[in-house]
């Protein structure tokens, strides 16, 4: 299984590790930021890194040839038509919502201010829209009383979605395919960025 990774900061950085951990081939890095945490891991363990063109866009052309699977961990670049096209299996990204519920770059943050008892990761298949993708794994969570995004995240959502994405790793490298249930329109919801 070659992947090629998108992604950035910690999150990137530890699941750079965790698909080394999985025995994956991971034939190359790609940020937004050349000096990104998860660039300097790549580059420490051999990996070739491409800066993207455009941060907000990832083209076909930043996707290593022979790419079976491309992979998202705190990536916020639309991956192109075309890119995911270069992949056989298209791309996967890791969510940190029960998807279709609030969909967009705040997630955490919306769970926290809509008062949500419970919260959750979704592994989805990346596609033209944000977040709308069909579900590859989703699990859920208790959201604490009086915690933060910022905690929920470190605490439970982050280590969720390394789990959710070495779940389906596996279930790729086993079967040569991908899990895929379609998101439920009728209940999504948008997480847009809060005013800070």
């Amino acid at each position: 299984m070659r992947i090629t990774l998108v992604g950035s900061r910690h999150f990137g950085a530890t699941t750079l590790n965790m698909l080394r951990q999985h025995g994956v081939d991971i034939v190359r890095v790609v940020v937004a930021d050349a000096d990104d945490r998860l660039a300097a891991a790549a580059r420490a363990a051999g990996i070739e890194v491409t800066v993207q063109a455009d941060p907000k866009r990832v083209a076909a052309s930043e996707i290593a040839e022979g790419t079976d699977l491309v992979v998202t961990a705190h990536s916020h670049a639309r991956v192109s038509k075309g890119a995911l096209a270069a992949a056989k299996l298209g791309g996967i990204g890791y969510h940190p919502s029960l998807l279709p519920r609030h969909r967009g770059i705040a997630a955490v943050e919306w769970t926290i201010r809509e008062g949500d008892p419970i919260a959750g990761g979704t592994v989805y298949h990346l596609a033209d829209r944000m977040d709308a993708g069909a579900i590859a794994a989703q699990e859920w969570v208790f959201v604490k009383k009086g915690e933060t995004a910022r905690e929920l995240w470190e605490r439970a959502l982050a280590p969720l979605g390394q789990k959710l994405l070495g779940e389906v790793i596996d279930y790729a490298k086993t079967h040569n395919a991908l899990p895929a249930k379609p998101q439920d329109e009728q209940f999504a919801t948008n997480a847009p960025r809060l005013p800070e």
